[in-house]
């Protein structure tokens, strides 16, 4: 038999307490509140379906793989779609390199 990890009275406390706030505060009040990690409160309400993940921004815009790798093509003047495999970190490494080598 699976193990409880929340009781129902600790999921309705988490959904009542986010709804009201939302924010990363608001995230380590309710952990405090229910004796869990921020991770583990953010991964329940996301199960729950009321968490809304806040979106990464880089200097005004979403930095995103796809982007990463576009601007590595231009860089070097020639198409590598398959780069979009690779990790984002990775990516940022390369382009930094890559940048650095055109100048």
């Amino acid at each position: 038999m699976a193990t409880v990890n929340y009781t129902p009275d600790q999921v309705e406390t988490m959904v009542e307490m986010y709804a009201e706030g939302g924010t990363a505060t608001d995230i380590a009040a309710i952990a405090a509140v229910v004796g869990k990690s921020t991770r583990s409160v953010i991964a329940k309400l996301s199960r729950e379906g009321v968490y809304v993940a806040k979106p990464r921004v880089s200097g005004g815009r979403v930095l995103r793989k796809a982007n990463i790798v576009s601007i590595i093509a231009d860089l070097i003047g020639s198409e590598v779609p398959s780069l979009v495999k690779a990790s984002k970190e990775d990516l940022i490494v390369l382009a930094t390199a890559v940048k650095s080598w055109v100048k």
